[in-house]
Order: C-alpha cells, then structure tokens, then sequence
C-alpha cells in the first residue's frame, strides 16, 4: 500500500508585514483548499509547512512551533522545531500530523525566538482543516 503525504504551506517572512499565502504542495492526496478551509482525507500523514525568511541583516534563532486543535479548541498535538536562520536566509519547516478522526481542526503556526522564549517574530497563522 502506497503512504502519500500532504503538504500544506503558508509564507512566513519574519518582521514583515508580507500577507501569508497558503497553497498545497503534493496532489498526489485528495486535498483542496475552499474558503480558506483545507479538506484532508483521514489516516493520511499532513506535513505543516510554511515558508520562513530572515528579513534581518543578523541571524536569527527561531522556534517553529504547530499547534494542532479540535473544534474546542482543545490542543491534540503540539510538536516544533528550532534552529538558526541567516541574514536574508530562508527556509521550509513543517511538521507532520496524522488526523485520525473526521472533523473540523485548527492548526496554529508560531514562529518565536525560542522554545523557551516566546518573543514572535510574526504573527501567528491560523489554518483551517477539514478531515472527511
């Protein structure tokens, strides 16, 4: 049996005020984004991605942090990464999900200094799904 994985990405520029965008990257799974709404099938590994760029002229620790939540809110999964970008570097972290249960969720994207200092560097992103 053949395991797909679904990329869902949103742009991050740090200390922009650039407008996120949000666009699948991997058709090979059922996935369509309507009303600013992603609908993913159950059972099938999501990757969380977004786009993150240093628009300083330093370097930059960073914590990429997804948060993912049921419709009460209720926090299923929380799972980050961390690392260093360059002055003017980018790059593309996501972090997988596997949604077992139909439903509606959200998914909240934090960029942070650190995991244990929680100064954003941009705005949180929020992204809906849908699991059928």
């Amino acid at each position: 049996m053949k395991s797909w994985v679904v990329f869902l990405a949103i742009t991050i520029i740090i200390l922009s005020s650039a407008m996120p965008l949000a666009h699948s990257q991997l058709s090979q799974v059922s996935t369509s984004l309507q009303n600013g709404v992603w609908t993913v099938p159950a059972n099938k590994q999501v990757q969380i991605a977004a786009d993150i760029t240093n628009g300083l002229d330093r370097d930059q620790p960073f914590a990429y942090i997804v948060q993912v939540s049921d419709k009460n809110g209720v926090a299923i999964q929380l799972s980050w990464l961390t690392g260093t970008l360059s002055a003017g570097q980018s790059l593309n972290p996501s972090q997988s999900w596997t949604p077992t249960v139909p439903g509606n969720y959200t998914a909240q994207i934090f960029v942070w200094s650190g995991i244990n200092n929680p100064d954003a560097l941009s705005p949180p992103l929020i992204m809906k799904l849908t699991v059928t």
